[in-house]
Parts: C-alpha cells; sequence; structure tokens
C-alpha cells in the first residue's frame, strides 16, 4: 500500500540520519549526462538496470519511478541546475517504514568526462534505517553498473 513521506526540501540531502553516497568518474561530459539525468526521464529504463518505468509527471515537475520487484515512487524535482545538480524528492512510495527520501545527483567536470556522486538520503523507522544501510554494497554495484551503461550509451 502506497504511503505519502514527509516533504523534505533539497537539504535533506545533507543531513538526513542515513545517507549513502556513491561516486565514479564517466568519460562522457556533465551536459550530457544531466541531459540524461533530468530531461530523459523515460531513457533511465536502458541504463538504470533497476529501473523497469521512469516517466515524467506534471509537465516535468515530477517523476513515477518502478524498480525491480515491487517499489514505486511518486517524485517531486527539487532542482534542476544544469549541468551540476538534479535532485528530487519522493513524495509516495509503497516502500514500507520510508518517511523521508531525498536523491541527489551531483556532476563535476572530471578532465573531458565527469565526477557523478549520487546521494541516496533516507530516514524512516529503524528496520527500514537499518536494511538501507545493510544495502550499501548492493547500491554501490548497481550505481557502478548504471554509469558504465549510461557512459556506454551516451558515447555510442
Amino acid at each position: 500500500m502506497a504511503h505519502r513521506l514527509r516533504p523534505v526540501g533539497r537539504e535533506f540531502a545533507s543531513v538526513a540520519p542515513v545517507r549513502l553516497v556513491f561516486e565514479r568518474e564517466i568519460s562522457t561530459a556533465p551536459p550530457a549526462v544531466f541531459d540524461a539525468l533530468a530531461r530523459d526521464v523515460t531513457g533511465w529504463t536502458a541504463w538504470f538496470r533497476v529501473v523497469t518505468l521512469a516517466r515524467p509527471l506534471d509537465g516535468g515537475a515530477g517523476r513515477e519511478i518502478r524498480l525491480v520487484g515491487t517499489a514505486r515512487f511518486r517524485e517531486t524535482i527539487l532542482v534542476a541546475e544544469e549541468p551540476e545538480v538534479y535532485a528530487y524528492r519522493v513524495d509516495v512510495t509503497n516502500v514500507p517504514g520510508a518517511r523521508a527520501m531525498v536523491e541527489e545527483w551531483r556532476l563535476e567536470p572530471a578532465g573531458t568526462g565527469t565526477r557523478v556522486r549520487w546521494t541516496m538520503a533516507v530516514d524512516g523507522v529503524t528496520p527500514f534505517r537499518l536494511g538501507m544501510k545493510a544495502s550499501r554494497p548492493v547500491l554501490a554495484v548497481g550505481f557502478r553498473d548504471a554509469m558504465t551503461s549510461l557512459d556506454r550509451r551516451l558515447a555510442g
């Protein structure tokens, strides 16, 4: 059953009780990476393996995301500062125990490519927070694979 999460702002990415941060350098320049993140929402399914549905909502002010399994999210875009920051808040999800979630993507030039930093900031009941911390290794592999796939997609 879907439930509404606490509405938090962009700052939550820095102060959340659980922050999972992942970084990777890819060869694609920041503007192209930003476009893939912020403008080509439906394209997420082609490079982020766990994403089975991604579609913009409300004229691009929000997104609907579905992951492998049953996780569903309705999100609000908090910031889209090209080509540096893309962040969104989860407003509604069916993930039990979640109370607040923000994801932030920061892009920095790295030579001719991009250093991508993805922060997943969450709060929830204790079992949810512990589960998120325990999932760090799996999320790290998923992020690494997604960035490799995105880089190949943008290069080709």
